[in-house]
This record gives C-alpha cells, sequence and structure tokens, in this order.
C-alpha cells in the first residue's frame, strides 16, 4: 500500500524558541517495498514515522495510506491511530510481561473483540511465520532478546495490517543477534509482501534491508534512493560521509574530457567519474571510500590516480586491515586485503579507480 506525505512540517517549541522537527517533508513510500528512513539523532525520523502512525499531530500537510488521505491539515481531517489500519513494532517491543506468548500476540485481536477460535487460528498462523511454533505458552519474560523481538512483529502482524512500521527495533540486541534478526527480518519482510517502514541511524541496518533509503538531516530529506545506488553515488556531502566510512576532500575542477572529471586537491590531480553539472574552477568535494584504495603492487607508470603514502597505522579486525597512510601530509583511511603483508611504516603505491572517485557538493 502506497504512503504519500505532503509537505509535513511539525514544530515544538521550548524556551522561546521553535524547533522544526519536520521541515516541509515530502515523500511518495512505495507499496510492498522496505522503506528506511535513516539519520542522526534529532533529525526528525521517528518524529515522521509518528506523523505517519497518528501518535503525533503536524503543524501542516497531508499524509495519504493507500489512497485515503488520514491527515490534512488544511482540511481538518485527523484519522485516528486504530483506524489507520498499521502495524507497530517499538524499540523496546513492549511485550506485556504478565503475558504468555500466545496472549501478547492474540492482545490486539482480543481488544477488537475477534471469536475466539479465530483469534487461535491467526495467533498459531502468524507465530509459525516468525517461527516462533511451540511458545505459545511460554512466559514473555523467559523469551531472549531475539525471540521477543519475533513476539512484537508476531502481535504487529496478526491484525493484517496494511502497513508495518518499525522504531528501531533491534538497538536493543548484542552485535551478534542484531545481526540474525536483522536477516530475519529481511526474510520475513520480502515473503510478506507489505509496505514496511523502518527507522533506524545505523547505516548496516538500512543498506542491508531496505529496498529504498531516505537520509534524512535536520528535519529534511536530504537524499533517496536504492541503498547501492545511495553509497556509490550520493550528491550529497552529508549523504556520503552518513551512510559509511569515507574521506572527504576538498577539490577544484580541473578540466571535462569524455567521460571524465579531472580534479586537483591535496593528494594531487585525479581523474574522476564524470559529473555533468560540472566545469572547470568549480569547488567539489573528493570522497574516496576506503575499500577502494588499492595497494598497488608493480609497475604503476600506466594506471591512472597512482599516490604514494606511507602506511601510519595498521589495526586487524578479521576481514580486513583497517589503517591510515600519509600522502602529501594529508591522511587517508584505508582498508586492505586480511592477508596483505604491508606494514606500519611501509612505503606504497595505492590507486584509485576513476569510478570510485566521487565528487559530491553541498
Amino acid at each position: 500500500m502506497e504512503i504519500k506525505i505532503k509537505n509535513v512540517s511539525k514544530y515544538y517549541y521550548s524556551g522561546g524558541k521553535t524547533i522544526k522537527a519536520l521541515d516541509n517533508v515530502s515523500l511518495s513510500i512505495p507499496a510492498n517495498q522496505i522503506f528506511t528512513l535513516l539519520g542522526p539523532s534529532g533529525c526528525g525520523k521517528t518524529t515522521l514515522l509518528r506523523c505517519i502512525v497518528g501518535l503525533e499531530a503536524p503543524d501542516t500537510g497531508e499524509i495519504e495510506i493507500g489512497g485515503d488521505v488520514v491527515l490534512s491539515t488544511e482540511k481538518k481531517i485527523f484519522v485516528p491511530t486504530e483506524n489507520r489500519g498499521l502495524g507497530m513494532v517499538f524499540q523496546t517491543y513492549a511485550i506485556w510481561p504478565h503475558m504468555n506468548v500466545f496472549n501478547n500476540v492474540a492482545y490486539p485481536l482480543q481488544t477488537r473483540k475477534v471469536p475466539k477460535d479465530a483469534i487461535r487460528s491467526k495467533v498459531e498462523k502468524t507465530l509459525r511465520f516468525v517461527q516462533l511454533e511451540g511458545f505459545e505458552n511460554r512466559p514473555a519474560t523467559k523469551l531472549s532478546g531475539g525471540q521477543q523481538q519475533r513476539v512484537a512483529l508476531a502481535r504487529a502482524l496478526v491484525a493484517e495490517p496494511k502497513v508495518i512500521l518499525f522504531d528501531e527495533p533491534l538497538s536493543n540486541l548484542d552485535a551478534k543477534l542484531r545481526e540474525e534478526t536483522r536477516k530475519d527480518l529481511r526474510v520475513f519482510l520480502t515473503e510478506l509482501q507489505i509496505t514496511a517502514i523502518y527507522v533506524t541511524h545505523d547505516r548496516i541496518e538500512a543498506l542491508s534491508l531496505s529496498d529504498i533509503v531516505a537520509v534524512m538531516n535536520n528535519g529534511q530529506i536530504v537524499e533517496t534512493g536504492e541503498p547501492r545506488n545511495i553509497y556509490l553515488n550520493s550528491n550529497h556531502r552529508f549523504v556520503a560521509d552518513f551512510i559509511g566510512r569515507t574521506n572527504l576532500i576538498e577539490a577544484t575542477v580541473t578540466s571535462q574530457e569524455g567521460s571524465v572529471t579531472t580534479v586537483d586537491c591535496a593528494i594531487g590531480s585525479l581523474a574522476c567519474r564524470k559529473r555533468a553539472d560540472m566545469k572547470p574552477g568549480d569547488k567539489a568535494t573528493l570522497c574516496l571510500r576506503p575499500e577502494f584504495i588499492r595497494l598497488k603492487r608493480g609497475d604503476a607508470s600506466e594506471a591512472q590516480n597512482v599516490f604514494n603514502g606511507q602506511i601510519q597505522s595498521l589495526v586487524f579486525i578479521g576481514e580486513a586491515f583497517e589503517g591510515e597512510i600519509t600522502i602529501h601530509e594529508s591522511q587517508l583511511f584505508i582498508k586492505t586485503e586480511p592477508d596483505s603483508d604491508i606494514e606500519v611504516g611501509d612505503n606504497a603505491n595505492f590507486t584509485v579507480d576513476p569510478d570510485h572517485c566521487l565528487l559530491v557538493t553541498m
């Protein structure tokens, strides 16, 4: 079910000051996709989620869910949360500790006075789907964090909502369990073919879970796109920096030839993927992802974008070495193969493919 958000603003007032939690946000969320709102704390992502659910009333704007207007400040429409046909999974799960698994999941149906036989059938079906079959009589307090997350998901799904919304539901799990649950959640939501809106400040969650990512900052949508495209082809400095570890270097465009834009910067002259909206003399920021700064062995005379650097630090993290190199008094963060034989203090040639030299603005 598609969701349309038009010119939504939300203001808070504190100490005589007006705080724009949402600043004229417009957004279209496609049906049956996992759509993630990603951004730092305080950027407005949870406020936007709460406006969609109906837990917050925007000061301006309109929200449609499946073609039905559920909020319009101009038309004075406000459909209550319980009538919007939505399911929600909170950061704290909100599991009832005095209830067993069955009653936790059944609760939304019980409040709607659904017949007992229908409740049992729906709850059993939903628990099978989230792989908690046989846990019906287990006390909620006896479950692991991952199992509680599945109970919260089952409770949100049991009433067959049009849309399901997640407010940082994995933040309380340890790293390994978070990774496992993230994979399960992706599978569940893909199989359901349901519209899901997911809020997080964790870029790994956003990249691995989503069909579409919208990056927010200061109450606005900065950029929207598929995870891979957002990571590799962002147009905005804030997005490029927030979505993953990167090196940002101020640069000046020196030429445009064919498919290449050449720039001068602190580490030298580099050929970059062409940006048609730039011309010689323009200022830009060069974005170099550490994983694309490759160690160059052998003759480097014919290669593009080769520079010599000294290894300043190296840390082994299992799947890679992370470290820093110094080039002309500039330090760059790098990531290289776990079986590399380079050591701190070594001088070595490094190269970056022009396709991975990204120029960003703003």
